[in-house]
């Protein structure tokens, strides 16, 4: 058993607080900048230092946008009809990740048509920083003691503030998660594969992953279970399809396009 006692603020500055949350992403948009045209360059397409960061812009502002209308519209609907210009007050907390890797895909997609890139390519390029980087936040979540797990016994529970009963660290097991996809993939990265592949099996590996792992978090409190099941395992099994059908759809047209 561990009491939380660990502060979310890095620094303060005057009224201004740095948080380590906000600043381990700053850190991982950082990474992506340094890494993508690396990786780009070994699957054969340039990235200068203008079109990354052009790039961050898209994927920012995709995320950002993506994460909040799932957040608004899958788990707190009525709250957010209620309050609408709530909706718009991403500062009080409320993202959804199925909903920022929808709206970083969506991002993606507009920057590859715009630069014109190959998506498929560049989606695989991608999920080694977003893998570090959700490494990364979900450690934020630990310090900021949010998202919590549930109730347990074991020897390594936690004791969050605000919260009754020592619980699971489930963000370090979702953290643990996101460092173990990097690792499962990051052999791959030089192999010979469909392009998008790489991109297929993140999506395929975190759904599965996370539909395990929410097994030991608190389901969201205005949601609870829904037959059974929490809002995420709903949307990590609607993910898991849609990966499947990623790669069935990549490698099915391979292999029609080989019988032509």
């Amino acid at each position: 058993m561990w009491n939380h006692s660990l502060s979310p603020v890095f620094a303060s500055l005057g009224p201004i607080e740095i948080r380590y949350y906000g600043l381990f992403y700053a850190f991982a948009f950082v990474l992506a900048y340094f890494m993508i045209p690396r990786l780009s360059s070994n699957r054969g397409f340039t990235m200068t230092k203008e079109e990354t960061a052009d790039f961050l812009v898209y994927l920012i502002s995709g995320t950002v946008a993506g994460a909040r209308l799932f957040y608004v519209i899958f788990y707190n609907l009525l709250y957010y009809l209620s309050s609408p210009l709530e909706i718009f007050a991403v500062w009080h907390g409320g993202l959804s990740f199925h909903g920022g890797l929808l709206g970083a895909v969506i991002g993606t997609f507009l920057f590859c048509r715009k630069r014109k890139k190959n998506f498929f390519i560049f989606a695989d390029v991608c999920m080694f920083p977003l893998a570090l980087g959700l490494f990364l936040g979900r450690i934020g979540n630990f310090i900021n003691g949010e998202l919590v797990g549930r109730v347990t016994d074991v020897s390594w529970c936690v004791n969050f503030p605000d919260y009754e009963g020592c619980r699971h660290p489930s963000q370090l097991y979702e953290s643990f998660k996101n460092i173990l996809i990097f690792g499962i993939l990051w052999p791959l990265r030089k192999k010979q594969f469909k392009d998008g592949t790489l991109f297929g099996l993140f999506i395929i590996l975190y759904s599965i992953f996370r539909f395990a792992v929410e097994f030991f978090r608190m389901p969201d409190e205005q949601i609870g279970f829904i037959f059974g099941l929490t809002m995420g395992q709903w949307l990590n099994i609607a993910m898991l399809g849609a990966g499947l059908a990623f790669l069935y759809r990549i490698y099915h047209k391979k292999a029609e396009s080989s019988m032509a």
